[in-house]
Order: C-alpha cells, then sequence, then structure tokens
C-alpha cells in the first residue's frame, strides 16, 4: 500500500512540476508581449522625436506626429511579431510540457510489450504440458472435460499477450477477419460465468444471428467483453443479474452490458474510461487485486478504437449501470458495411 502511494504521490508531484512549467511559459510569454508593445511604442514616439528631446529634463514638449500610414505599418508589425513570439514560445512550452507524458508512455508501452514477450514462453509450455496431460487421459476419463477447459483457457491467454504486442506495436491486421458477434458473446459469457456464480451473480448472454460480424480480431473481442463483464459482475450485489445483449443495424453492432447494481459513484461516468479512474463505491471498494487499478474499461477503450468502435455508459441510475459497445458492422470478408 506504501509503495502505491509513494507511485501515486510521485504522479502528482510530476503533474504540479509540469503545471508550474507551463505557468512559468505563460508568463514569460505574456511579458515578451508586453515588451513588444512598449518598444513598438517607443520606436514610434523616437522616430518623430530625437532621444536627447525625448529625455530633455525641460518643461517644453514638442507634439508628435503620426500618420495614419506609419499606424498602419506599426500595428502590422506588432501583429506579425506578437503571432511569431506567442508560436514559438506556445511551441517550446508545450514540447517542455508533454515531454514527461510522452517519456511516460513510452515506458508504458515498453513494459507491455517486455511483459507480455516474457509471458509467451511460459504459456506455451503451460499449453503443451496440458496437451500432454489430455491426451494421457482415458476417453471415458471424468476429468477430461475440465483439462479440455484448461486448454482453452491457455490458448484464450496466449491470444490475449498476442493482441496486447499487437496493440503496442500498433494495429497487426491492416485487413482484420470478420468473426460473428453471436459467438464471441457466448464464449465470454461463458468464461465469466464461474466467476459470476463465485460471487451470486446471474450471467445471461443472449444470442443473435451468425450472419452478424465485426471486422476485427477475435482475442481483442473477447479481451474487451470480459473485461466490461468482470466489471459489470464486480458492481453488481449478490443475487443481481449481468446481461450481454448483443443487436444489430445495417452498419453497426451493438453489444450492451447491463447490470443491478447502485451505479456509478464517486466518479463521473464519462470518466470511467480514463486510465486509473476507478470508483470508490464499487461492492469490493474498488480496491480488488483483479480489477482494481482502474485499467480495465481504460483497455477496452484502447482496443475497440484501433478498429473504429468506441464503449460509452449509455445509462446509470441506482437500478444499474448499461454499457454499450458499438463497432462497424462487417461483412464474412470482413470488410465494414457501408451505406
Amino acid at each position: 500500500m506504501s509503495a502505491r502511494r509513494e507511485r501515486l504521490d510521485a504522479d502528482e508531484l510530476l503533474v504540479r512540476r509540469t503545471s508550474r512549467r507551463v505557468g512559468l511559459w505563460i508568463t514569460v510569454t505574456a511579458a515578451v508581449l508586453v515588451i513588444v508593445v512598449l518598444a513598438a511604442a517607443f520606436w514610434i514616439v523616437s522616430s518623430q522625436v530625437s532621444i536627447t528631446e525625448l529625455f530633455d529634463t525641460g518643461d517644453r514638449e514638442d507634439p508628435v506626429h503620426v500618420g495614419s500610414r506609419d499606424v498602419l505599418v506599426a500595428v502590422l508589425a506588432i501583429g506579425v511579431l506578437c503571432v511569431l513570439v506567442v508560436g514559438a514560445l506556445a511551441l517550446i512550452a508545450t514540447r517542455q510540457a508533454v515531454a514527461p507524458l510522452v517519456d511516460a508512455l513510452r515506458r508504458q508501452r515498453r513494459f507491455v510489450a517486455d511483459a507480455s514477450h516474457e509471458l509467451r514462453t511460459p504459456l506455451a509450455v503451460l499449453d503443451t504440458r496440458l496437451q500432454v496431460f489430455e491426451r494421457s487421459l482415458r476417453p471415458d476419463d471424468e476429468h477430461r472435460e475440465i483439462v479440455g477447459e484448461l486448454r482453452r483457457d491457455s490458448a484464450g491467454l496466449i491470444a490475449v499477450v498476442d493482441d496486447l504486442l499487437d496493440g503496442v506495436e500498433g494495429p497487426g491486421y491492416l485487413d482484420p477477419p470478420a468473426i460473428p458477434v453471436g459467438e464471441a458473446v457466448r464464449l465470454a459469457v461463458d468464461a465469466m460465468q464461474m466467476l459470476a456464480a463465485d460471487r451470486g451473480v446471474r450471467l445471461v448472454g443472449r444470442s443473435i444471428g451468425p450472419d452478424v460480424c465485426v471486422a476485427m480480431p477475435e482475442a481483442t473481442l473477447h479481451r474487451a467483453l470480459v473485461a466490461l463483464i468482470d466489471n459489470a459482475v464486480k458492481h453488481s450485489s449478490q443475487g443481481g443479474t449481468v446481461t450481454v445483449a448483443p443487436s444489430a443495424s445495417r452498419t453497426e453492432v451493438r453489444i450492451d452490458v447491463v447490470d443491478e447494481g447502485s451505479g456509478i459513484r464517486g466518479i463521473p461516468p464519462e470518466r470511467v474510461f480514463d486510465r486509473f479512474a476507478r470508483s470508490s463505491d464499487a461492492v469490493d471498494g474498488g480496491g480488488s487485486t483483479r480489477t482494481g487499478y482502474g485499467l480495465g474499461l481504460f483497455l477496452v477503450q484502447d482496443a475497440l478504437t484501433r478498429f473504429g468502435g468506441r464503449a460509452a455508459v449509455v445509462e446509470t441510475s441506482d437500478r444499474g449501470t448499461r454499457i454499450a459497445i458499438r463497432l462497424p458492422r462487417a461483412r464474412q470478408a470482413g470488410r465494414p458495411v457501408t451505406e
């Protein structure tokens, strides 16, 4: 807990330092503009009156005559100079301000890539051992079905790791395959049934026609659905129901994940997809080791946007929350349907 607090304090300190740097640059920009205006005014006056006469301490004052052409030229010159100065300083300030964010993003991508790469080998070993174990079982062995489920789970983990690597390196599919939405929903619901039952939550998946497809990797959609179902189960009270309901129009596929919890509290609904965004009023206090770091929904949004989709909170109240995934509908060949 203390390590996590230190990390949060370090992040807050970084943001404060960046804010002070931006504020300083804005102050410098304003000061430079004032100096430019004063210098221009001094130049106009000095062009009409000599420096000696200007600073003469006597009582005599000579009128300054400024022509309209001089005023126009001066105003134009000051305007162009101000734009150039503001643009240059704003560019410098922006680069200075976003440099820590760029570095943080680079570190995040490097960490995800390294972690995903390191996980591939042990997962492949695990999958191989499960295959050997499955082949050693008799056809009528009562454990054969469970081992088969473990193999499917290990294959799913390998697909998730590959999908994370694709996300780090950029879209891994120039022409992603079309996958049936109904089958993806069924597999995600089946994968989360045991977890939902363990929490006393009923998980229901609605069916949809096999011709309803989206153009994206199966692992990406599965990962997004599992994360949303997991979030819905986490925010549901015992005895509640979570429903996963796909639907489709001619050009769009929509998948609603609906829970009967107490709604989103402690954070604006539009911010739940932000990185590290968490509700302090979750059933488990928002701090479970499973999804307590505020990254699950952020990763969902990040994965969907790579394939032209998005997720959003449709409604939330004390009667529950509805989150909808929207994706372009695809033909069997994997191309989006157009109007």
